[in-house]
């Protein structure tokens, strides 16, 4: 199974999951929970457009604003106004996950100008290495987002 196979498997997951998520659970931290649904859907939002941008010269980030409210070490308890709303981020992981599916083997196989070292131990050299890693990284929110809804029933 190819990258973007795999990564449109994993996006469809996510958003069947945040689809199912009522209001309640949406915004609920449940103890033993660092971040909420919301936080979740939005991290996986922006980390994407961030990485994919900083592999790919002409991939734009959309919703560059969203960056202070969804990156790594951010909390909904520090957020400094209103976050998107749930419709806003399940159209926008929607539309991300169209402009991913259209990427080409050409650009899939490009290699970076600069890779990308993800902690000590993974260095990211193409673009879709960088898909291959997104891929991981939504999967493992989406587990936390199932985990989240489980614990706010």
């Amino acid at each position: 199974m190819g990258a973007l196979q795999q990564f449109s498997m994993a996006r469809g997951y996510t958003l069947g999951l945040i689809k199912r998520a009522d209001e309640h659970a949406w915004d609920a931290q449940p103890e033993g929970f660092s971040n909420t649904v919301q936080w979740n859907v939005g991290h996986i939002y922006s980390l994407t457009e961030d990485l994919l941008n900083r592999a790919m010269n002409d991939y734009p980030v959309d919703k560059l604003e969203w960056a202070e409210f969804f990156a790594p070490g951010t909390s909904p308890s520090t957020w400094p106004s209103t976050p998107p709303a749930k419709e806003e981020l399940i159209v926008a992981m929607k539309g991300q996950g169209k402009r991913i599916s259209q990427l080409t083997e050409l650009q899939l196989s490009h290699r970076l100008n600069t890779p990308i070292s993800i902690g000590k131990f993974i260095t990211l050299e193409t673009v879709e290495e960088v898909l291959q890693f997104l891929t991981w990284h939504e999967g493992m929110h989406a587990g936390l987002i199932d985990g989240l809804l489980k614990a706010s029933r």
